[in-house]
């Protein structure tokens, strides 16, 4: 005859099967949560977006390759490491775009405003 475990043994008994007969079941029914780089990284379109519009609005020359390489990272779907160094050259560009705006801007107003 077969071996019956002790009571308590199995905490859960499959539905139909003898007792002692079957391991409970595992934990973790449905799906797997999907991976973490399964889709267009959010951060990458805000870059991309941001940039573009800094293009046309502001004359932010190097907007032009940081929406380059926002545009690159959405497209690098094998490499997140590398996709997301391209997203922060990407705010970096666009970063120093302005302050050279900026720079600029303050340069020609005290200059102007010294020659009156």
């Amino acid at each position: 005859m077969s071996h019956e475990e002790p009571p308590g043994e199995y905490p859960y008994q499959p539905y139909g099967a003898p007792y002692g007969q079957q391991p409970p079941p595992q934990y973790g029914y449905g799906y797997p949560p999907p991976p973490r780089h399964s889709g267009p990284n959010a951060n990458a379109i805000v870059s991309l977006v941001v940039n573009l519009v800094t293009i046309v609005s502001c004359c932010n020359l190097l907007a032009i390759p940081g929406a380059i390489l926002a545009g690159l990272s959405l497209r690098t779907s094998t490499d997140p490491d590398t996709a997301r160094t391209m997203v922060i050259w990407s705010w970096v560009l666009l970063g120093l775009g302005f302050l050279l705006t900026i720079a600029t801007f303050l340069f020609l107003g005290v200059n102007g405003y010294l020659d009156d």
